[in-house]
């Protein structure tokens, strides 16, 4: 059904704190894009906008964090990209709303992005799009850019109070468009005291970084984390960062912090890979950016607890079946014999072979053992182990899920890192492979609406789909599959031997260092 478009030079046209800005409205979603939330300089705080007077325009996406590395196509079967004109003035938030109306009050998705904290974007994956879950699940989406790699994680604050927490300034982003979600969305139809933050992947870590950090504290009131849960948090120390710039600044010819602020990304960007080679050899660890643990944010759940407000909130994690599995598989692995098939495994497991077949299947009896080989335990034993640690410390509910879907692709690719997206974003449209007729539509629409479900009330049941809170008596994990169900502890054991039998597998199939 052909969808009505409006876009005039008076309407829709919404007032915020600094002013006003004009989006457009197709059908019954109206669009806002490219939004400042905020403005910093390079390693500095972020701070408000500046006021301005008649009407702007949000009707283009804002630019997106440059990246260290130039970005290549590829894997967009799987999951589809865009790319996007960058520039380091990056802290921009889009808006998909059914409602103009201050009083409607709509529960409030704010989406972040994945890419570790080093790349990505509010529109890298087609399936970001917000406009069907605001339409279809009746919520306000929002989505955002950040600062990323060097430019947000890059902790100089050995060089001076100046810097003291630009080891953060990502996050201080994050915390900041969070704030202005607070001061503006009721004029988008939104409750500000009703923000869920959802993330998946890098976003995942970010959504746990937030829930621990004060400064966010009473900015969102839940929180959704998928594929986020890592064994070793993405977090760097100030001392290997204070290497780096040292090593930088000789590099680029200055005395101080000051030249790195003053050259141009892309010789900061330069200086970093002309450096790094030489500390990497001296075991120093440079480019896994993460946040630093410091005064503004103490460390993750695993490692320093959650925090008192973390407690406070209900919680969804989770992760899919085979996080790792852009592997590639056997061949028509169905018509495979039996035999067959353990013979390719026991080329991986060796004489673990039959135990973790037995394992396998009973945590997955209607599976194919072959889907054994890009099984993921890095994000599921970690993920287990935050839930248990909830469980003993919150009686405010948490709720636990894996996607396990074989996708139509390759004789029936499990379930690999990304592919829940477009199911929570009703987005299936837009990513051909996770059209799995009805199977598809029905996961489509149970995601989809437990997320949304979970955002109105803290509560992810909705009619078709109840949903048990996650306990230390009843460790309740939903499986969303060809065939949906509530699993008791089906997996601990499988995930954790299978760890044991592979504790550098990362992602992508390599080796940890």
């Amino acid at each position: 059904m052909a969808k009505e478009f409006l876009c005039t030079s008076s309407e829709p046209v919404v007032s915020t704190k600094y002013g006003k800005l004009r989006g457009f409205r197709l059908g019954e979603v109206y669009h806002f894009y490219g939004i400042k939330y905020a403005d910093a300089k390079r390693f500095q705080m972020p701070k408000e906008v500046e006021p301005w007077d008649g009407i702007k325009d949000a009707l283009s996406y804002g630019y997106v964090c440059p990246l260290l590395d130039p970005e290549s196509p590829g894997g967009d079967l799987m999951v589809p990209h865009r790319f996007w004109p960058k520039d380091e003035n990056c802290q921009y938030l889009n808006i998909w709303t059914p409602s103009l109306d201050k009083g409607a009050k709509k529960a409030v998705m704010v989406w972040i992005h994945g890419g570790g904290f080093s790349t990505g974007s509010s529109l890298e994956m087609v399936a970001y799009d917000g406009n069907n879950l605001a339409e279809y699940e009746d919520v306000v989406v929002v989505s955002l850019n950040h600062r990323l790699n060097i430019l947000g994680y890059l902790d100089l604050s050995a060089f001076g109070e100046e810097y003291q927490n630009s080891g953060n300034a990502g996050i201080a982003d994050l915390v900041a468009a969070l704030q202005w979600v607070k001061d503006n969305i009721a004029s988008f139809g939104g409750d500000p005291d009703n923000v869920t933050i959802f993330g998946q992947s890098g976003g995942g870590g970010k959504v746990t970084v937030l829930m621990q950090t004060p400064a966010a504290e009473g900015l969102f009131q839940k929180a959704i984390i998928q594929s986020g849960v890592l064994p070793k948090p993405l977090e760097q120390t100030a001392e290997d960062c204070t290497a780096l710039a040292k090593e930088m600044i000789q590099y680029l010819g200055g005395d101080s912090p000051k030249v790195l602020e003053e050259v141009s990304y892309e010789t900061l960007a330069g200086a970093f890979h002309a450096v790094a080679p030489k500390l990497a050899k001296e075991g120093i660890p440079v480019g896994k950016w993460g946040p630093v643990a410091n005064g503004y944010y103490p460390g993750v759940p695993l490692d320093v607890g959650f925090s008192d407000f973390a407690k406070s909130i209900p919680l969804m994690v989770g992760s899919v079946v085979a996080e790792l599995g852009f592997m590639p598989m056997p061949k028509e692995k169905d018509s495979i014999p039996v035999s067959k098939r353990k013979e390719i495994l026991e080329e991986k497991l060796g004489d673990a072979t039959d135990g973790m077949i037995d394992l396998f299947k009973k945590a997955y009896p209607d599976k194919n053992e072959l889907n054994l080989i890009p099984l993921d335990s890095l994000v599921r034993v970690p993920t287990i182990a935050m839930m248990d640690l909830r469980a003993k410390v919150s009686s405010v509910p948490a709720y636990c899920f894996v996607l396990a879907l074989d996708f139509p692709y390759d004789d029936g690719k499990p379930a690999w890192h990304c592919s829940e997206i477009p199911f929570v974003f009703h987005n299936i449209d837009k990513v051909p492979i996770c059209n799995k007729g009805e199977i598809g539509k029905r996961l489509e629409k149970e995601m989809a609406g437990a997320w949304a479900a979970f955002a109105k009330t803290g509560d992810p049941s909705t009619e078709t789909l109840p949903w048990k809170p996650y306990t230390t008596e009843e460790p309740v994990t939903m499986v969303f599959d060809d065939v949906t169900e509530m699993k008791v502890d089906y997996d601990r054991e499988l995930v954790h031997q299978h760890r044991e039998r592979f504790p550098n597998v990362m992602f992508g199939g390599g080796k940890k260092d």
